[in-house]
């Protein structure tokens, strides 16, 4: 079930478990009876170094693989300044928000209709799990013709917030990308079968 703005206030204000509460800081403007709650543009953004990494290669083995610093650079834009999207440019970005979400919510975030008809998109729906802690990363791509201004503090995404079936606070998000205040890309990890697909065999057929 997802939780309109008004519900989303309420267990805010008055957190039914203050243990594992709903967090959301600074607090979003709501908009009674939406459905979503609109999440600002944080001040971080990372670009890629494209002269300095030839190829992605996800087979790679772990200490031949990029680190974050040989990926990235990371722009810090004040609020009274802007940062642009060129045309085809992809930009990681983060939210605002710094949100906590507990052993029974989960949600998932995606780009407001605004700014899509204008050639600015969240390139992918990101899901958020149970127990998240952190501000969101943002994939920023500028798919239009015309460079586009965007300014820390402007709504820039949506979140869609759900009820599960309660759950036990240990059984919760783990991944890396928990706690974080700045945009970051992760690792590509293939698994176990991934790498038997990929491995090649001299056996007849395959």
């Amino acid at each position: 079930m997802i939780l309109k703005a008004d519900q989303v206030e309420h267990e805010l204000e008055n957190p039914p478990d203050r243990e594992d509460p709903l967090v959301i800081t600074p607090k979003p403007k709501l908009e009674y009876g939406a459905a979503s709650i609109d999440l600002r543009l944080g001040r971080w953004f990372s670009t890629s170094r494209q002269s300095r990494i030839p190829l992605i290669d996800v087979y790679a083995k772990s200490e031949e693989k990029p680190t974050e610093a040989k990926l990235s650079k990371f722009h810090y834009v004040p609020f009274d300044e802007s940062f642009v999207l060129h045309p085809k440019a992809f930009v990681l970005g983060v939210t605002l928000e710094w949100i906590r979400l507990p052993a029974d919510r989960a949600a998932y975030v995606i780009g407001r209709s605004s700014w899509g008809r204008h050639g600015l998109i969240i390139a992918t729906a990101t899901g958020v799990h149970p127990g998240f802690t952190g501000c969101l990363t943002l994939e920023l791509s500028n798919v239009g013709e015309i460079p586009i201004r965007v300014q820390p503090g402007l709504t820039i995404c949506q979140i869609f917030i759900h009820e599960m079936a309660t759950g036990a606070s240990k059984d919760v998000d783990r991944s890396s990308f928990i706690g974080k205040r700045k945009p970051e890309r992760g690792t590509i990890e293939p698994d176990e079968i991934a790498r038997r697909l990929a491995r090649k065999t001299e056996e007849p057929g395959t």
